[in-house]
Parts: C-alpha cells; sequence; structure tokens
C-alpha cells in the first residue's frame, strides 16, 4: 500500500511539473504572430512593439538571482503555486486591450515563468535524484512542444475564430489554471524541497572568471538568437512574401525543428572532451539560415532556412544549459555560474527585440536587422568556443582538479 501510494504521489508530482512547463513560454512564443495585429490595433511603433517580448526577459534576468532565496522563505512548492497565480493574473490583464495594462500584465507573466524557471529544476532534483536527466528531458520537452504550438494557433485563434488578438492570448489562461489545479496537492507536503545552495566552500568571484563571462556571453548571445526570431520572424517572412497564417507556422515550425536537437545536444556533449566542436556547427546553422532568410527565395528555400534556424536554436539552448554543469567543479559552484549567466545572460537578450524593432523602424527595411542578427552569431560562436574549452571556472582541467594539482 506504501509503494502504491508513493506511485500515485509521484505520478500526480510529474503530471504537475509536466503542465508548469506548459505555462513556461506560450504566453510569450504566441505573442510574435500577432506583433503585427497588436502595433497596428494600438498605435504603437516597431520598437515600443519590441518590449513585449523584452520584459518577461528583463524579470528573467532581474529574478533569476533572488528566486532561490523566495523558495527556500516561502517553500519552492509553495512559491511555484504563487508563481503560477501572478502568470495567470498577468495573461489576464494583458488581454484587457489597453496599452498599460498590455505591458504590465507582460512584465507580471515575465515574474511568474522567471521564478517557476528557477525553481522547477531544484524539486526534479530533490524528488527524482536518479532520474534528473530523463525528468529534465520530459519537461524541457513539454515546454518545447507547447511553446511551438502557441506561435502556430495563434492566428487562426485570431483570425479563423474570430477571437482577435486579446482572447487569443487570453486562452493560455486557461493552462495556467490548470497547472495550479494539479500543483496544488503539492502544498500538503510537510517538508519543501530546497533549492541547491552556494555554502561557500567552492566559492569563486565569478565577475572575475574570464570563462564565466564567456559561458554568460553564450547563454545572453543564444537567447538573443532565439527571442528576436520569436518577436520578429514572422514580419520578416511577411515581408518576403508570405502569409500572415503561413508566417506563424513558420514560427512554430522553426521551434518544433529544434526539439530533437534539444535533447540530444547534451547527451552528445556530456561525452565529448569539450564542446568547441558543437559551437562550430551551432555557429554554421546560424549563419546559414540568417543569411539565407536574407537573401530570401521562395516558400520552400524559406522553409528550409527557418528549419536551420530551429535546430541552432534548440543545440544552443540546451548546450548553454550544459555548460552550467560542465564548468563548474561541484554544485556550488553550478549554481553560483547558473544566477549569473541567467541573470546578466538574459539582461543582454533583452536588448535584442527592441534593438531589431528600431533598427526596422530606422531604416524600413529587414536587411540591418538581419545584419545585426549575424554579426551577433559571430560573437556567439567566439564566445562559444571560450567556453566550450575542458576547464572549469577555477582555472583547472577536470583531470587536474581531480587528483587535486
Amino acid at each position: 500500500m506504501k509503494n502504491t501510494h508513493s506511485n500515485t504521489n509521484s505520478f500526480i508530482l510529474i503530471i504537475g511539473i509536466i503542465f508548469i512547463a506548459f505555462n513556461l513560454r506560450p504566453s510569450i512564443t504566441s505573442v510574435g504572430p500577432l506583433i503585427g495585429v497588436i502595433r497596428t490595433d494600438l498605435h504603437i511603433s516597431n520598437g515600443v512593439a519590441g518590449m513585449i517580448t523584452t520584459l518577461p526577459l528583463i524579470a528573467f534576468a532581474l529574478l533569476s538571482l533572488a528566486a532561490p532565496k523566495i523558495g527556500r522563505k516561502l517553500g519552492n512548492e509553495l512559491t511555484i503555486f504563487i508563481s503560477l497565480l501572478v502568470l495567470m493574473f498577468g495573461i489576464i490583464i494583458r488581454s484587457s486591450g489597453a496599452l498599460g495594462l498590455l505591458f504590465l500584465g507582460t512584465a507580471l507573466i515575465g515574474m511568474g515563468i522567471a521564478i517557476c524557471n528557477v525553481l522547477l529544476p531544484a524539486i526534479v532534483k530533490q524528488s527524482f535524484p536518479l532520474k534528473v536527466g530523463i525528468m529534465t528531458s520530459v519537461y524541457s520537452t513539454s515546454m518545447g512542444i507547447c511553446a511551438a504550438t502557441a506561435s502556430g494557433i495563434s492566428i487562426p485563434l485570431a483570425k479563423s475564430f474570430g477571437l482577435g488578438w486579446q482572447k487569443s492570448l487570453l486562452v493560455w489562461a486557461i493552462f495556467a489554471g490548470i497547472a495550479l489545479v494539479i500543483w496544488f496537492p503539492q502544498l500538503l507536503k510537510s517538508k519543501s524541497t530546497r533549492p541547491i545552495h552556494n555554502t561557500g566552500l567552492s566559492s569563486v568571484n565569478m565577475l572575475r572568471s574570464k570563462l564565466a563571462w564567456q559561458v554568460t556571453l553564450f547563454m545572453g548571445l543564444q537567447s538573443i538568437l532565439f527571442y528576436c526570431p520569436i518577436a520578429w520572424l514572422p514580419q520578416i517572412l511577411i515581408a518576403k512574401g508570405l502569409s500572415v497564417e503561413a508566417s506563424g507556422w513558420m514560427l512554430s515550425f522553426m521551434q518544433f525543428s529544434g526539439l530533437p536537437a534539444s535533447f540530444l545536444t547534451p547527451m552528445i556533449a556530456g561525452k565529448m572532451n569539450n564542446q568547441r566542436g558543437i559551437v562550430l556547427i551551432i555557429g554554421s546553422l546560424f549563419f546559414a539560415s540568417l543569411i539565407g532568410i536574407l537573401i530570401g527565395g521562395g516558400s520552400g528555400f524559406l522553409t528550409f532556412c527557418v528549419v536551420l534556424l530551429g535546430i541552432g536554436q534548440g543545440a544552443s539552448i540546451s548546450l548553454a544549459l550544459t555548460m552550467l554543469s560542465l564548468r563548474a567543479a561541484d554544485a556550488a559552484q553550478a549554481s553560483q555560474l547558473s544566477g549569473m549567466a541567467q541573470s546578466l545572460g538574459y539582461l543582454l537578450a533583452a536588448i535584442g527585440p527592441i534593438l531589431i524593432g528600431l533598427l526596422f523602424d530606422i531604416t524600413l527595411s529587414w536587411t540591418t536587422p538581419l545584419i545585426t542578427l549575424i554579426i551577433v552569431t559571430g560573437a556567439l560562436t567566439v564566445a562559444g568556443l571560450g567556453a566550450g574549452r575542458n576547464i572549469y571556472i577555477t582555472g583547472k582541467s577536470p583531470i587536474s582538479s581531480k587528483l587535486g594539482f
């Protein structure tokens, strides 16, 4: 009976984790295909519209370091529950149609997601210590599938079903509500999980570590190459001759294309002495896809370029997350490095969508924005080659560190 009860609790927890993962991206990725409609309806510029995508990134940057402290004070389960409430409330008020509430709701959405982003892995490590890899794959894949689906159905919901952009975005509050109900049993636990935190035994001054900065830059630059297309790819493809509906589905297709790479890259990276080869492949994928989109062509060629872009995105985000562990000698250092990389990395990424929108407003062409992303790809590759070295942030190699040298 005890095992049956334990298995039931584990099953409920797994379903809860999956539904939380469902909520970590669609409220953001659903905006990209609709951003042109929102801009026209609210009479705002492309630069201002870029803030809709940028605000969540700013929240990620500001709350990444604070989330573990909140979790330790309130308990991870309760903190996630409150974060889901904030997320759902943010989705609801964002959909009111008023410009001020649009941005307030978007900021709340970013806050809710940011805390869940940080605390969900801690719960996985605590509850499934022997199945961290499998569970991480489960929730990251769930997150990716729902994010991709949201991009694809935004336009059909708004136009084919006549919901308009407000109600099309409001749909995702339903998923947050379902997640709240499924997660509620976790609040009844007598002992809250605790995130891994720095004990001070392996403390390293990250700001003085060249390698830590390279990992941080890789995290931030790959985020720029994800969130800029999330915000602007539909508009770019429309300018290249695709329909509004097709451009929305292409954004969805881009994200689906990256799922296999996102799943496989960490396993491959962990078996290699260094990850420089993977970095070069990722850089090549981004270069080829962005140059192809810049040149333009028929729908078949653009689809091929979007697939390459999606594979590059899927591989780069999973490699960035993997590097947080590979470049740290222990859990304490990994926690420090993760806090720096996600906080400063997302702050860097927040600049991207606004900059791309402003560049289009100034030039009235997508040429300069795309060239800018190609330059970012070059910087990503350079940072990645540094971050991909087989060395810890302490300056020691894994082998020499283990031998005590």
